[in-house]
């Protein structure tokens, strides 16, 4: 596994704080957030009809507006490795 840091979440401790990673081996972005928590977590499987409940081995997570261009790098750096 090849992770590349791409950001930490300007706006907390540095303790407990949403961040980005590019694996750009396996072309996937890695997330760090919030625990969504149960409202939310219902909210999202009422909201996606298709899918159904969202299985124990997934998570929704929070993840902050303004960490938006961290997700953007790390998305170009997926795509860049998807192409080589």
């Amino acid at each position: 596994m090849a992770l590349r840091f791409v950001g930490i979440d300007p706006n907390t401790d540095h303790d407990h704080c949403p961040t980005v990673w590019a694996d750009e081996e396996a072309g996937e972005l890695v997330l760090q957030g919030w625990t969504a928590g149960p409202e939310l977590r219902a909210a999202c499987e009422s909201n996606t009809p298709a899918n159904g409940p969202i299985p124990d081995s997934e998570e929704v997570i929070r993840i902050p507006a303004r960490m938006v261009p961290m997700i953007r790098k790390a998305c170009d750096a997926v795509e860049r490795s998807a192409v080589q």
